[in-house]
């Protein structure tokens, strides 16, 4: 496999400027990431201040009602509420042994915005975070914690003013300030070596939820699956089992409202290969390239790309990749609520709703792992409106 490509997707497509600090990360990661004070220190803060192992959590009421063993690896536990926080603590003390002061993010749902506020404040670094307005608007909850931790948060009024036009904006700081600052990248997305860089610190999800369930069970699971945006927590979770034959794997994309002729976030299904935000992957994009608006009610699923390792398991058959609506994945949201007393964040909740939709393809009492990627205390604006505008 060629440097930086998983099959024929990934690669660095990006202005000569953005080279010099790509390479620099990359020599980084060779002479840092491994040592000895790295990993301790990484792992140190992993269970101290992130609070992992997160649990696996069997959910016994809608296991009855399914017909299947439904498992929940519970990244909602982790410190700041999501999975996010994993790579940005990793990503922090990384620009902290490479002596540069400050990072700078973007973000979607506000997820990756404050999980890196956070580990910048824990390392003492300056922070900013790029977030499309539309984002800033439906996700005031997150922006206002990303404040608090002293981050500051610059609105992006650009194009579809989604979490594509974050990316764009964040990339062009780093160009003007790459011997201070670190790109702090949220997804496994984006030229070599971010989809690596990610998947090293996000591979820990899979890692605990093998060994955790072979303590519970002694064997493997039939089935992991999670949703997928950009596709940290899904290939986070898919990472250590991708070895595993015997062990299938979903990836769940946005179908959005899943009406005929209406945007989606779902280039794995539904889009062509081309170039954006330094990769080579599958895109939304109209026929002469031109990259077309994705939605989802879930902000962190609004991305019109996806990381080149999911296209390339796509590719192999080594994994599915289904498609759930902004409905299907309203009613997981409130079934888990209901008969299980967790809150969801509304992108997990499209992993929960696969599952659910397709109980019936799903082997009697198999074992089905979802990967609770966030929970959903910044969903409710969005869950209430959604409700109000349809009646329920």
């Amino acid at each position: 496999m060629k440097r930086g490509y998983y099959g024929d997707f990934g690669g660095q497509f990006v202005p000569e400027l953005l080279m010099p600090p790509l390479l620099e990360l990359e020599e980084a990661m060779g002479k840092i990431l491994k040592s000895a004070e790295f990993q301790q220190e990484y792992t140190s803060l992993l269970k101290n201040f992130v609070g992992r192992p997160t649990a696996l959590t069997h959910c016994q009421n809608l296991s009855r009602e399914l017909g299947f063993n439904l498992w929940l690896k519970r990244e909602d536990l982790a410190h700041t509420g999501a999975h996010k926080i994993n790579n940005t603590v990793g990503q922090a003390l990384l620009t902290k042994m490479m002596g540069k002061p400050k990072m700078l993010a973007e973000t979607g749902a506000g997820q990756h915005g404050v999980a890196t506020a956070t580990a910048a404040a824990l390392l003492d670094l300056e922070c900013d975070i790029y977030m499309g307005a539309t984002d800033v608007k439906r996700q005031s909850h997150n922006v206002r914690r990303m404040e608090l931790f002293g981050a500051k948060c610059i609105p992006v009024h650009s194009g579809t003013q989604t979490l594509k036009d974050a990316i764009n904006a964040a990339l062009r700081q780093w160009i003007a300030n790459q011997r201070t600052t670190h790109y702090c990248f949220g997804t496994a997305a984006g030229p070599h070596p971010f989809p690596l860089l990610v998947r090293e610190f996000q591979s820990i999800i899979g890692r605990e939820a093998k060994q955790q369930f072979k303590e519970r069970t002694g064997e493997m699971p039939y089935m992991v699956v999670a949703c997928v945006g950009g596709g940290s927590n899904a290939i986070g979770m898919f990472h250590e089992f991708v070895n595993e034959k015997s062990v299938k794997i979903v990836g769940v994309e946005a179908a959005g409202t899943g009406k005929p002729g209406c945007t989606n976030s779902a280039p794995i299904n539904l889009g062509t290969p081309g170039v954006l935000h330094g990769m080579n992957t599958l895109l939304l994009q109209t026929d002469d390239g031109q990259i077309l608006p994705s939605h989802s009610i879930a902000a962190g699923l609004d991305y019109p790309g996806v990381g080149p390792e999911h296209v390339h398991l796509h590719d192999t058959g080594r994994a599915e990749f289904g498609m759930v609506n902004d409905s299907q994945a309203i009613n997981a949201f409130q079934m888990l609520c209901q008969k299980e007393g967790i809150l969801p964040a509304l992108e997990s909740s499209h992993a929960l709703a696969w599952a659910i939709e397709n109980k019936d393809i799903i082997p009697k009492d198999a074992n089905v792992i979802v990967n609770l990627s966030g929970r959903g205390d910044k969903d409710m604006d969005i869950l209430d409106d959604y409700l109000a505008q349809h009646g329920k």
